[in-house]
């Protein structure tokens, strides 16, 4: 039997023309709710936001004095996360947070039919205490994908998850990653500023597009050296879209190298992508902590032969 729990409040003066997804994210972190404002946008477009008994699912809507909302927090009943014993690399570890270096190959969270071998699984087995804001994704703040390495920041409670997140949402957070892609890129330097969204055959792929329902998208590069037929490039996303560096490095015409999904290229043997550096505000010492990884061992490899 599914238990459903909902809140409701009436838009007062302070809260007059405000958006909604952003009342309802006020409203949640004042009353200690764990719902951040992605959780907040997901139940709008769910239909789980009611503004005077009708459903809401604009999240810019600019509520009115004295309106009534409504929103419904199903709990679903789901298969327990099981905690499994995987290596970690803990690069920093405290209280409120820890700094992960993924080895390539480990998905992050488990998705519809499997929820075993992830980073997920391996959070479980590895800290005693974990954010749990999505009970599928304990701890975890941001992604990387599958084949991608590098550090990734865990909280531990959610209060840290919620500040930690809400800087990845300003783009205040600091990131760098490394690649080699296929090709010698003409500039030193550039911004790739092109908008992202599904591609329109291939839904399981992002693409560079113009028309409707794409998301602005930039990516800060400099090349470090150029082969005969390769560049290393560091990467800096200001902005965090599915796949981004991945898609405009495409779209620039230099895939990364052993990106199948993106380029023709597998010769490297894994996605020559690493996320090198990670700097952020912590949330509780309010100062700025900044982590670096080396470069794994296949890039330096592939350097040496290539040079």
């Amino acid at each position: 039997m599914t238990d459903v729990r909902q809140f409701i409040l009436q838009v007062d003066d302070s809260q007059a023309h405000m958006r909604l997804d952003l009342l309802l994210t006020n409203y949640a972190t004042g009353n200690n709710l764990a719902l951040s404002r992605t959780h907040i946008q997901k139940l709008i477009l769910e239909g789980k936001v009611f503004l005077n008994s009708q459903i809401s699912r604009k999240a810019n809507h600019k509520v009115k004095l004295g309106e009534h909302i409504r929103v419904v927090l199903p709990d679903k009943v789901e298969q327990k996360l099981l905690a499994e014993k995987i290596s970690l690399d803990v690069v920093y570890e405290d209280d409120d947070l820890a700094v992960i270096n993924k080895q390539t190959g480990l998905v992050v969270h488990p998705a519809p039919g499997n929820r075993q071998h992830t980073l997920a699984n391996a959070l479980l087995g590895r800290f005693k205490q974990l954010s749990d804001i999505n009970k599928d994704r304990p701890g975890i703040v941001h992604r990387l994908d599958k084949e991608t390495s590098g550090l990734l920041v865990i909280a531990k409670n959610n209060a840290s998850h919620l500040k930690l997140a809400k800087q990845f949402s300003e783009h205040s957070i600091e990131r760098i990653y490394i690649a080699i892609v296929s090709g010698r890129v003409e500039f030193d330097e550039d911004v790739i500023v092109a908008p992202i969204g599904r591609h329109p055959t291939k839904r399981q792929n992002m693409a560079v597009s113009y028309l409707e329902n794409t998301r602005y998208a930039k990516t800060c590069y400099k090349t470090l050296k150029r082969g005969k037929n390769f560049s290393l490039l560091e990467l800096k996303p200001f902005t965090g879209r599915t796949h981004q560096l991945r898609v405009h490095l495409s779209f620039l015409g230099h895939p990364i190298l052993g990106d199948i999904k993106y380029g023709k290229d597998n010769s490297f043997g894994r996605m020559a992508l690493h996320a090198q550096e990670i700097g952020f505000i912590h949330p509780t010492t309010e100062k700025f902590v900044h982590f670096t990884s080396l470069l794994p061992s296949e890039f330096e490899n592939f350097l040496k032969q290539n040079t």
